[in-house]
């Protein structure tokens, strides 16, 4: 793509200035004034941006759904800087693809509007009982759903949700104000919405269901009852890499004569399964690539173990080695060998095969796209909220490898790693900063388990009673004590051969 002129000064994004962007750069082909809410998005992070919103807007490119548009929401801090600079370029967004072959741009204009963050989600609340809102969906992150990940049954005694239970009128939490909202809904006749979870968890829309109906159940079982009766949750699949925005990001849009305070790149590629299952209507998003689909569980159990628990296999060792980027990580020779060792023989026959993909074919997949140098995904990012992604994409196939007698001996390796890691020290003495909500209890745990690898397996919160598994426990317990005495790399080598 030929950029402008460096002599060129940077036009602010904003809807006066999309005409005359390079005609390089695709921008919105309709008229974003006749726009009307249908969507309200909880979370309007870097991935919502590249994936649900870009549907979107493909689609009313094709003069479709203009009655779907995105309203933005969110109830963390973070959220009202987002807010402010999204609303001052009227809720666009510069995406940058990143492939090997070279770079694009495309000004994405599906979100017209971001809720104020208020107090006890008032305004949050508000917007989602207005009839126009049709689905409410959210990416809060795989650590934001109150899930036991010992149980996986819904967590009710979190402070935070304990506060929803006796304040249901001015919950803390999303799942809080979306159960305040749906209140207001029924008691006016207003009608359901659907609640589509966009995160990765495997089961996201039960997840999603689940807390929903345990919350308001918890202070008003008619209410759950409506709710688990008359309001859809299907699951779904997600999958684009999409890398934090840093100064390099901005230089980049800029370069291509855009003033984007929040600007997005991501990989060449994209997919979205999801279950048809939308109680008051839904955007026509497989006339644009999205797949509506019944076996959604296993698209997203092939994604989940493969690509994210093959982030995690690589993401702390990167870290232990110094390795800034995953690419970094799959060019490392023995970096890169864990992870085709572990994935293909530890990993992917234990993941069943979907249409037009076997889980070998995927693995291939997904190491061409940790490949790409294009897209610098860091490793501190991968590897951030360990407490909820080990739990979530690796121990379940730690459990299922020791049910079916196949191999966990990597997978106790990289669990190791993990355990080391969190000790906070690369092997070079450089320090890692915290990277966890709960970074000073695994700290403490990865310390003490230096002496007795069993005190870090004993943290049921995450491994539930994995400790009691002689073959799993006895190969974490020996590389752990390994990785202390001989190093990382040594470990991988002794595991590779």
């Amino acid at each position: 793509m030929k950029k402008p002129s460096s002599f060129a000064p940077a036009q602010k994004l904003d809807n006066a200035t999309l005409s005359s962007l390079s005609l390089s750069v695709l921008r919105p082909q309709y008229d974003r004034s006749q726009l009307t809410a249908g969507i309200l998005h909880i979370g309007v992070g870097n991935f919502h941006r590249a994936h649900q919103a870009w549907y979107l807007h493909r689609l009313m490119q094709m003069g479709q759904a203009k009655d779907w548009a995105i309203v933005g929401a969110g109830v963390r801090p973070y959220d009202a800087g987002q807010r402010e600079k999204l609303l001052a370029q009227d809720c666009l967004s510069t995406l940058i693809e990143l492939d090997p072959a070279g770079t694009s741009a495309e000004v994405v204009g599906s979100m017209i509007g971001y809720v104020p963050i208020s107090p006890n989600n008032a305004a949050l609340i508000d917007r989602m009982t207005q009839p126009d809102i049709r689905i409410v969906s959210l990416t809060v992150t795989e650590g934001g759903y109150f899930v036991d990940p010992a149980t996986n049954e819904f967590d009710a005694s979190h402070p935070d949700i304990r506060h929803d239970i006796a304040n249901p009128r001015h919950p803390k939490t999303v799942f809080g104000a979306i159960v305040a909202a749906l209140k207001v809904r029924h008691a006016c006749g207003i009608g359901p919405f659907t609640g589509l979870c966009c995160d990765n968890l495997q089961g996201n829309g039960t997840i999603l269901r689940q807390n929903i109906v345990s919350l308001a159940r918890l202070s008003d079982p008619d209410l759950a009852e409506w709710i688990d009766t008359t309001c859809t949750f299907p699951n779904s699949m997600v999958d684009c890499i999409v890398p934090s925005t840093g100064q390099q990001e901005r230089d980049t849009v800029r370069s291509l004569g855009i003033d984007d305070a929040v600007p997005v790149t991501h990989e060449k590629f994209r997919q979205w399964v999801i279950e048809d299952a939308f109680c008051a209507g839904r955007p026509d998003w497989d006339l644009v690539g999205a797949t509506f689909a019944n076996n959604v569980h296993d698209f997203e159990a092939m994604k989940i173990r493969i690509l994210n628990g093959g982030h995690q296999v690589i993401a702390n060792v990167g870290e232990l080695l110094g390795l800034a980027t995953v690419a970094d990580c799959m060019s490392h020779k023995l970096v890169g060998d864990l992870f085709q060792k572990v994935t293909r023989q530890e990993i992917a026959p234990l993941v069943k095969a979907v249409p037009g993909m076997a889980p070998d074919t995927y693995v291939d997949l997904i190491a061409r796209r940790f490949s790409n140098p294009k897209i610098v995904d860091t490793v501190r990012r991968v590897a951030f909220d360990g407490s909820s992604r080990h739990p979530g994409f690796l121990v379940p196939t730690i459990r299922h490898g020791l049910e079916r007698g196949t191999p966990v001996e990597g997978l106790a390796l990289v669990e190791a790693a993990w355990a080391r890691m969190c000790e906070g020290r690369r092997e070079d003495g450089s320090i890692i900063e915290a990277n966890d909500p709960h970074w000073v209890t695994l700290q403490s745990a990865a310390c003490n388990s230096k002496s007795d690898p069993t005190i870090w397996l004993a943290q049921s919160q995450y491994y539930g009673d994995l400790a009691k598994s002689p073959i799993f426990s006895m190969a974490f317990a020996k590389w752990l004590t390994a990785i202390h005495q001989k190093g990382i790399e040594i470990c991988i080598k002794d595991y590779l051969a």
